[in-house]
């Protein structure tokens, strides 16, 4: 099943070029985004932004307020997958992460991870964070 759980999280991924802040600025927008994902998370999802031990926030709603919220401070964010690995009921995505900053003319990259949890065929967790080495370790995995 777990590459059946690659493929899933993998076709879930915002492509490169999108820029997320506006993306999720939009209201109609993002109501689009999480039209399209709802089918695909279980009824019990829940996403975490930075880290294993951050707050839960249930449902569509919690995954669009942690984005929100991750992206205040930026005029333009998009990411890009370097790796997608396999961990049985749980994806990493390994990424790097572009953002600009208000006033700023360059990019700066940031390395991060995000642990997808697959049950019963849909996501039921995503947990964002900068820690790539503490992300990969969470599943036995190192970097």
């Amino acid at each position: 099943m777990s590459r059946e759980n690659v493929e899933l999280v993998r076709s879930l991924q915002p492509a490169p070029d999108i820029d997320l802040v506006a993306l999720f600025r939009d209201e109609v927008a993002a109501a689009g985004v999480l039209a399209v994902l709802e089918p695909f998370l279980h009824e019990d999802f829940v996403a975490s932004g930075e880290g294993i031990q951050s707050a839960q926030r249930p449902g569509l709603a919690g995954l669009r307020a942690g984005w929100a919220d991750w992206l205040e401070p930026w005029e333009s964010y998009r990411t890009e997958i370097e790796d997608v690995i396999d961990a049985g009921d749980d994806v990493v995505v390994l990424v790097r992460d572009y953002g600009r900053r208000p006033g700023m003319t360059a990019e700066i990259s940031i390395r991060a991870a995000a642990l997808w949890t697959v049950r019963d065929g849909r996501i039921a967790r995503a947990i964002f964070s900068t820690d790539r080495a503490g992300m990969l370790a969470f599943v036995g995995l190192t970097q």
